[in-house]
């Protein structure tokens, strides 16, 4: 591919899901035999967030971006290189150390050849397993060495740290690689040493300064210290994001992503437009308010707002129903926990849920619907067992509801089941043939089978699979969004454009496109202006797709431009759905974060566009 090398790693680091239409919105990918630079570097994510009742499809695809961007150690020419816990040498060679030890010369050696030979005679007793002999004759080095030999005193101070590492003395090993690190800024087994230390003495934030610079200095070759700071950098994602997710404010998504996750759905009863009885036909008045409607119901009033678009007023007109234990008191529940979800509340929507599902008398539809809702919640909390319970549960007591198979082929699919999720796919589409979104996404999941098993006769039958979706369903988005996305992968840019462009002109309010577009450009053309052109559209259309702030934030770390990054990742921050979303986010700004200061001290920058 003739992308270069930061290119083609910004494109696989910002393609990931989001608020888009029906299964959450597409991203280009790059092919199986593209190169990039390890994922974190880029400030790449480390979970992968599941938006409610979609995302399947997209969260795959960004789930695998990861590993071929982060995992290459094969494949990919990343070096394995032999964990570093070996003393060494000197650092630099220096005339004057050849002396073998216990000739008569020694007699004669001066103060750094006296140092040399005690940190040789301490290799030997560190090699033997006596650490603590072998610090006796490093701290002897480092009292014979001149202080003038800033290389040779660095090697010494390292060397004992490794010694006090064999011992698990952490916080010796940190003084002793600060004091070489000190006399030698750019020394990488004393920087990561020290990362490790800092790991064991629970010192997040300096010990993902440390590997990243010894990741930078080692021009991500190593694989060792990558997943160090793979492995720092999710952990710091989870403690900010538990904290900050548990003071959130709530926040309603835009219009068009609450419009397209329901879109996702053919039998959710409380999804469905008003009945002619249930509503007046006199308009609403000045204030926006809801229309009278025929019964003095809360709930009614709640799918009045919902078609008016007025989503803030539906949770409150929800509870009035439910404390009234009025008629609709079931459809309450499942509306009110519905946005409950959309706003990233899980915990207060899960009690409704609850009762839903064990309210017997309540009709099935919405009881099977509170189970998918439920199962999808499970799924974005990585509790995939108690997910998959659900939707088996769902198809048990109403086996007719395509929205069963439809959710749970997608969950098929996040769990690496492509089989078991085609024959769901199967299952939507016998029930309602009509059903495109189900059938681009069947197409989907027998592409991504034959992709992943690197077969090229599958791939094709699967691409032409996506022709006739597209040729029967030409008013279907998603079909030409997840067909872009195959393209995309076979290196088919151009065409691959022109579905972004049809996705555009059937939903022209829909943000991802745009931003999976920009994406194309940048792994296309290398055509950064238009890129970022095309993402600030984006946000443009709406302000709140955090999809679009973390590409754009991922693309400037790939620029250097590290504030900006910053800042555009804090945005997303704020508009994360889920903890887990939110943890990934704040990874990506941790990785930022840790650039700018490695690039403080000691003057590293990985390379940019």
């Amino acid at each position: 591919m003739a992308a270069s090398k930061p290119v083609e790693a910004a494109v696989v680091a910002a393609a990931a899901p989001s608020s888009g239409s029906g299964v959450g919105g597409g991203g280009a990918t790059a092919g199986p035999g593209t190169g990039g630079l390890p994922r974190w570097q880029l400030a790449l994510a480390v979970g992968a967030p599941l938006l409610l009742g979609a995302g399947a499809m997209y969260l795959w695809s960004r789930q695998r971006r990861r590993r071929e961007a982060g995992g290459r150690g094969d494949a990919g020419g990343l070096k394995r290189n032999s964990e570093r816990k070996t003393p060494e040498g000197r650092a630099s060679p220096a005339p004057g150390s050849g002396h073998p030890e216990g000739s008569g010369a020694q007699l004669e050696m001066n103060s750094l050849d006296r140092a040399q030979a005690a940190k040789n005679k301490g290799n030997k007793y560190f090699k033997a397993g006596k650490y603590e002999q072998a610090i006796q004759c490093y701290t002897e080095a480092i009292s014979l060495c001149p202080i003038e030999k800033n290389a040779d005193l660095s090697t010494f101070y390292q060397n004992r740290a490794a010694a006090f590492e064999q011992l698990q003395k952490w916080k010796e090993v940190a003084q002793d690689c600060t004091k070489a690190v000190e006399l030698n800024p750019k020394y990488v087994k004393a920087l990561f040493r020290r990362a490790k230390a800092h790991e064991k003495l629970d010192n997040k934030k300096e010990c993902l300064e440390d590997v990243t610079a010894v990741c930078i200095l080692e021009g991500f070759q190593n694989q060792q210290s990558m997943l160090l700071a793979d492995k720092v950098l999710k952990l710091l994602g989870k403690e900010k994001a538990k904290e900050k997710y548990k003071n959130r404010e709530p926040l309603m998504p835009s219009p068009q992503f609450i419009k397209s996750y329901f879109s996702s759905f053919t039998d959710d009863i409380i999804s469905q437009p008003m009945l002619k009885g249930e509503k007046s036909d006199e308009d609403k008045d000045k204030e926006g308010e809801a229309s009278e409607v025929k019964e003095n119901s809360g709930y009614l009033r709640a799918k009045q707002y919902m078609e008016e678009e007025n989503y803030d007023k539906i949770i409150s007109e929800c509870s009035k129903e439910i404390d009234a234990q009025g008629k609709y008191m079931a459809e309450a529940l499942l509306l009110r926990a519905t946005f409950y979800l959309l706003i990233g509340n899980a915990s207060a929507a899960k009690p409704d849920l609850d009762k839903v599902i064990s309210l017997k008398e309540a009709n099935v539809k919405l009881r099977a619907n509170a189970l998918i809702k439920r199962g999808s919640m499970y799924m974005q909390q990585q509790q995939p067992l108690l997910s998959t319970q659900d939707f088996n549960m769902a198809a048990d007591i109403d086996p007719q509801n395509a929205d069963v198979y439809h959710h749970r082929g997608q969950l098929k699919i996040l769990l690496d089941q492509v089989e078991e999720a085609v024959a769901d796919f199967d299952e939507c589409i016998r029930l309602r043939p009509e059903s495109a979104l189900a059938q681009a996404q069947k197409c989907f999941a027998l592409y991504r089978q034959a992709y992943t098993g690197n077969n090229s006769s599958q791939i094709q039958a699967a691409m032409k699979g996506f022709e006739e979706v597209i040729k029967k369903f030409p008013r279907c988005a998603e079909g030409y969004a997840l067909y872009a996305q195959a393209l995309t992968d076979q290196q088919q840019f151009g065409k691959a454009d022109d579905m972004y462009d049809k996705c555009i002109d059937l939903e022209p309010d829909n943000a991802t496109t745009y931003v999976h577009k920009g994406l194309l450009q940048l792994q296309w053309k290398q055509d950064l202006d238009r890129g970022l052109e095309l993402i600030s559209k984006a946000i443009e259309i709406d302000n709140k797709c955090d999809f679009a702030y973390e590409t754009m934030g991922t693309i400037e770390v790939q620029r250097g431009n590290m504030e900006k990054a910053i800042d555009m990742f804090n945005k997303a921050i704020n508009l994360a759905k889920s903890e887990m979303e939110m943890a990934h986010l704040y990874s990506l700004c941790d990785a930022a974060h840790a650039q700018t200061e490695v690039a403080k001290k000691y003057g590293l920058k990985p390379p940019t566009l």
